[in-house]
């Protein structure tokens, strides 16, 4: 096997960016996946090796990783990342062969202690899960990404109130943020994963390049568009029942989207950080810069 091969877990859309990006410098990458299909062929048309197995599943796990050298964690938001993260660190210690471990956090995490519990189950999870890779041992390198500007929260739910009213409107108040665009996070990862060495240990928080208030960002939407934007603010249990509620969501994932839209009423996203251009050479992308990409989606 290369001794360079990494092993992709939880291969969303942060995942799916950083491996083309590692195929694209012919690294290898070989990606686990829970069920094959689709969206396996659609990794392996990228170049991955594609094999099957669970997180929550030590023998799977320990098959994936076999010749692996490095190792990139994340899955989607779940009431077993705590579990997953136990396991992979458990398996990969045992391993032990792994020149890095990349894993994917929640900049609220820096905010967090051991009994904080103003912050979401999921975000919990994450601080928990942080807290056993570093007690591995294991050469780790955390990932801490803010809000993602690719959230449906500023993506097609705000395109839909554009369209219909020319607003953004979410229950933030008077918070501000700092989202970061996934295509930023994954250049950190694919950096980190392509020459892990003078990474390891470090732990990175990744914004985007100012922190605005909500009316702010509605401007950067209208410069992006050539529109007028405002951003209309809906009281949080509004904004749950007559939405949010009505979208099916597991409970787990609708609880972390609440206590996200309540944290950002209470500035809990008002950072920035200069890692994604401290760490790549490339500034992350402004708002403004990352609708003008996308005007179709917000012009319908």
């Amino acid at each position: 096997m290369a001794d360079n091969l990494v092993l992709m877990t939880g291969v969303g859309a942060v995942g799916r960016s950083v491996l083309a990006q590692l195929r694209a410098q012919n690294v290898p990458v070989r990606a686990m996946v829970r069920r094959d299909g689709e969206s396996a062929d659609a990794l392996r048309a990228l170049g991955a090796e594609v094999v099957i197995g669970d997180l929550t599943r030590p023998e799977t796990v320990e098959a994936a990783l076999k010749g692996a050298a490095r190792m990139y964690f994340a899955m989607p938001v779940s009431p077993d990342h705590l579990l997953a993260a136990t396991v992979v660190a458990s398996v990969a210690r045992e391993h032990g062969r792994l020149d890095a471990l990349v894993a994917m956090s929640q900049m609220t995490v820096s905010q967090m202690t051991a009994t904080s519990t103003a912050e979401s189950h999921q975000q919990r999870l994450h601080w928990l899960a942080e807290q056993v890779f570093n007690w591995s041992a294991l050469p780790v390198v955390h990932i801490r990404p803010t809000s993602f500007l690719d959230n449906p929260l500023f993506t097609t739910l705000a395109a839909r109130t554009i369209r219909e009213n020319g607003t953004i409107a979410l229950p933030f108040g008077s918070g501000r943020t700092s989202p970061v665009a996934v295509e930023d996070v994954a250049r950190v990862v694919a950096t980190v994963l392509r020459d892990p060495a003078e990474h390891i240990g470090a732990v990175y928080e990744l914004t985007g390049p100012r922190s605005v208030d909500m009316h702010e960002m509605a401007k950067e939407f209208s410069r992006a568009l050539g529109r007028e934007v405002s951003y209309t603010d809906v009281p949080l249990d509004r904004w749950h029942a007559e939405g949010l509620s009505k979208m099916g969501l597991p409970a787990h994932i609708e609880q972390h989207i609440v206590t996200m839209a309540r944290l950002h009423q209470e500035n809990r996203y008002d950072r920035t950080s200069g890692d994604v251009e401290r760490v790549t050479g490339v500034p992350a992308q402004s708002i403004e810069a990352f609708v003008a990409a996308r005007k179709d989606l917000y012009r319908g």
